[in-house]
């Protein structure tokens, strides 16, 4: 196995419900005329050694982006943590080469484009065994680079434990932290709402001027 910042593939979670934008997916909603995942698979992508999606339900929905659909595989809709499981067991029966996976939100539009690299750079400073993303002094623990190994662990305190928060199951491991500047924009803004929306829009005219 590798631990090669090259060699890193990444899983954009991208099942959000758009549900106080009026129901749908999330990363469907368009900013600039482009879905979100759009942007977001055009900043991962560069960085990645591969990329998948993961989603419930009808994976055609995403057909049009031409990556591979993972669903989870915990009953229930657990929240994210299922999402990164469900990638880390896909990695480990489709690509037994991998040791790690970089996770992110698909709707983040503006994830930065050093992403894997400084969290892979921040968990060898710290010789650690996950890492998180932060900005501003908040943690995005969707946001990390994950070890595949650490599959088993994920999954009996998904189903035994019925472990949800991301941060409580992080916080049993050795974990480092990558910090970016949130001037000129947050690379982590997410769209939660149709205000983000809007917001997201000027955002990213003011990022192509």
């Amino acid at each position: 196995m590798t631990t090669d910042r090259a060699a890193i593939p990444c899983v954009v979670l991208a099942g959000g419900l758009a549900r106080r934008m009026g129901g749908g997916d999330k990363p469907m909603r368009e900013i600039g005329g482009r879905p979100i995942l759009d942007h977001v698979i055009e900043r991962l992508e560069p960085q990645c050694a591969g990329l998948v999606l993961n989603a419930n339900g009808d994976p055609e929905r995403f057909a049009r982006f031409g990556r591979p659909v993972v669903a989870d595989t915990v009953a229930g809709y657990p929240g994210p943590l299922a999402g990164i499981l469900a990638a880390l067991e896909w990695m480990a029966r489709n690509r037994p080469d991998v040791e790690w996976v970089v996770s992110a939100a698909g709707d983040c539009p503006f994830l930065p484009r050093d992403l894997v690299t400084r969290l892979h750079e921040a968990r060898l400073a710290d010789e650690a065994e996950l890492a998180v993303a932060s900005s501003g002094g908040q943690t995005h623990p969707v946001i990390g680079l994950w070890k595949v190994s650490l599959r088993d662990d994920l999954r009996r305190a998904l189903v035994e434990e019925d472990l949800r928060k991301i941060d409580r199951w992080t916080a049993r491991y050795r974990l480092a932290t990558a910090a970016w500047p949130t001037e000129p924009v947050d690379p982590f803004f997410n769209a939660n709402t149709v205000d983000d929306l809007y917001e997201a829009e000027r955002l990213a005219a003011t990022m192509a001027n």
